[in-house]
């Protein structure tokens, strides 16, 4: 090989490293967004949900719709970050039935739309008191260590999932 091939091959080698850097790093960027969803979207406003239970009950509910929002932000974080894993990729299989189930389960409740507020009967507040007591079970409420890791993550909500019938009454 001549010189000037050398050169041009040595460049290749370099320009090819410096895009396969590139592509890892913005694997690891979106793995940590997608982790990020799911903890900020879906487990801390599970410990607040579990808190505005605490907080509703103390106070004989006087803002219901306290509670019945935030299970709705709840909910909109789940099918975000169960979306975005799913079009990006990320999320398994196994996960995502499991993020899907408890989804669905939540549902149940009485929870926010747009541009309307859910009306709690005593059977819903019976049901939120139950859910906040499987919350602090499964270790998503006020005061308790929550993990960022995923698989612990993963085994709270598969837990929770797991705690919630069908049909609540």
């Amino acid at each position: 090989m001549s010189n000037k091939q050398k050169m041009i091959f040595r460049g290749s080698i370099t320009i090819n490293l410096f895009l396969i850097l590139i592509v890892i790093w913005g694997y690891v960027k979106i793995d940590f967004a997608i982790e990020q969803l799911f903890f900020t979207e879906v487990q801390e406003n599970l410990v607040e949900l579990e808190g505005l239970i605490a907080h509703q009950k103390a106070n004989n509910w006087s803002e219901p719709n306290l509670v019945t929002t935030e299970l709705g932000d709840i909910l909109d974080g789940l099918y975000l970050g169960i979306s975005n894993g799913k079009y990006l990729g990320w999320i398994s299989n196994d996960d995502k039935e499991i993020l899907e189930e408890l989804s669905s389960k939540l549902r149940q409740y009485p929870h926010d739309g747009l541009y309307n507020f859910a009306t709690l009967t005593q059977a819903d507040i019976n049901n939120f008191e139950e859910l906040q007591i499987k919350l602090r079970e499964v270790g998503l409420g006020l005061n308790v260590t929550i993990s960022n890791d995923w698989n612990s993550f993963m085994e709270k909500s598969k837990a929770l999932e797991e705690k919630i019938k069908v049909p609540l009454n």
